[in-house]
């Protein structure tokens, strides 16, 4: 349901007193505050310069005070906790009433307890993804196919909620409630299956928990891969502050215990070119960054993954891993779906915002492109569904 609630001129005059200049342009404004119970709509989206945006929305998130956080000042805590806006910003925001505790104003000097209700009333502005459609493959009563773009999360995660799989098809298909089956890396195209009731998902979650589900992929990678099948059999550990994955060979039996998972996974060459090779993938384990990292231990890695060229990879200022390795020097130009360019007056400016006048938030002004990784089939008891294959699986000699 949707929440309204009216910022009082006084408060939003205390925000323009804090020296920064972030008042509310309307400080008799009704805003109209979304939840997640608010669904994604077609009219939500901007498509510019090839890109998929979201209009920026004022949305409410909503979190309890953790043991650690227990003492802190209100707004030292979000300071601290939530380092993306100034500090200045926090101070102007509870003073307005955009933070509040257990749904009260409270001064900047609250002292939180644990377990309290703090909500953050915020102009959301998403990252934007590439405009390509989301491509319907198979419609069942209990099952949906489709083809994945990449640069899109399967299913809202941090900064995105509307600019997911599952936020498209709901907006542009009034498809829902939707149910992944098995995952995707946001950069990763491909094959998507989702189950369309709880117990269909469930079903498909026993024979993938089971092993009875066989998954292929195919990646472009550098250098001539070797024929046959090349089997690697070595443990990943994934590094989540780091956001990527490394292979670990050695004997687990040895003075240095391994620290990550057992990971296994079968590759056949399907073609190349001399200067590329497309691989056929079958993870049969499915650790993070899998097939990623066990090409580059093979020495072959995809070829416009920038996060895996290397041994040693230097990310970009303020990017994370998963976005560094977005833009490459290596892919050709994507191809956009056809979509109408939207004007810029189609979302209203917040002067409190820190990303406004901007459509997308800070750290997200250039162009991603998607992995050379493509997920083509996936198949189980009595079932199997594919997707076609990309453009760039078709070398040039």
């Amino acid at each position: 349901m949707k929440r309204k609630r009216e910022e009082e001129k006084s408060n939003a005059n205390n925000s323009n007193s804090n020296g920064n200049g972030n008042g509310n342009s309307n400080n008799n404004m009704e805003i109209v505050w979304q939840t997640p119970a608010n669904p994604p709509v077609k009219e939500d989206y901007i498509f510019r310069d090839g890109r998929r945006n979201v209009k920026p929305y004022y949305f409410e998130f909503i979190s309890h005070v953790k043991n650690r956080w227990a003492g802190k000042t209100i707004v030292d805590l979000f300071a601290e906790e939530f380092k993306g806006r100034p500090y200045d910003y926090y101070v102007s925001a509870v003073k307005c009433g955009r933070i509040q505790v257990d749904e009260e104003m409270v001064p900047v000097s609250y002292t939180v307890k644990s377990s309290q209700k703090i909500s953050h009333f915020l102009h959301r502005h998403e990252p934007p993804v590439m405009a390509w459609d989301v491509s319907i493959l198979q419609k069942e009563p209990d099952v949906l196919t489709v083809c994945k773009p990449p640069s899109v999360p399967v299913h809202p995660c941090g900064q995105y909620r509307k600019n997911t799989v599952v936020g498209i098809l709901q907006a542009e298909h009034d498809l829902a409630p939707l149910f992944p089956v098995h995952r995707l890396d946001r950069l990763v195209s491909g094959l998507l299956i989702l189950a369309r009731n709880a117990s269909k998902a469930d079903l498909f979650r026993q024979q993938i928990e089971a092993g009875k589900v066989i998954k292929h992929y195919i990646a472009r990678v550098n250098g001539v891969f070797p024929e046959g099948e090349q089997v690697v059999d070595v443990n990943i550990n994934y590094n989540a502050s780091a956001g990527r994955s490394t292979a670990e060979s050695g004997d687990s039996l040895g003075d240095t215990p391994l620290k990550g998972k057992a990971a296994c996974t079968k590759f056949t060459r399907i073609s190349t070119n001399g200067t590329h090779s497309i691989v056929l993938c079958q993870p049969i384990t499915g650790r993070t960054h899998q097939i990623r990292v066990h090409l580059q231990y093979t020495g072959y890695p995809i070829a416009n993954d920038m996060l895996y060229l290397c041994e040693h990879v230097t990310h970009r200022e303020g990017m994370s891993a998963d976005r560094a390795a977005a833009y490459s020097h290596h892919s050709p130009p994507p191809v956009f779906s056809d979509k109408s360019e939207s004007s810029g007056e189609d979302f209203s400016i917040d002067r409190m915002c820190t990303n406004c006048p901007n459509l997308a938030p800070k750290g997200y002004e250039g162009h991603e492109e998607g992995l050379w990784l493509h997920c083509v089939r996936y198949s189980g008891p009595g079932w199997t569904y594919e997707c076609p294959y990309p453009d760039w699986a078709t070398l040039s000699l």
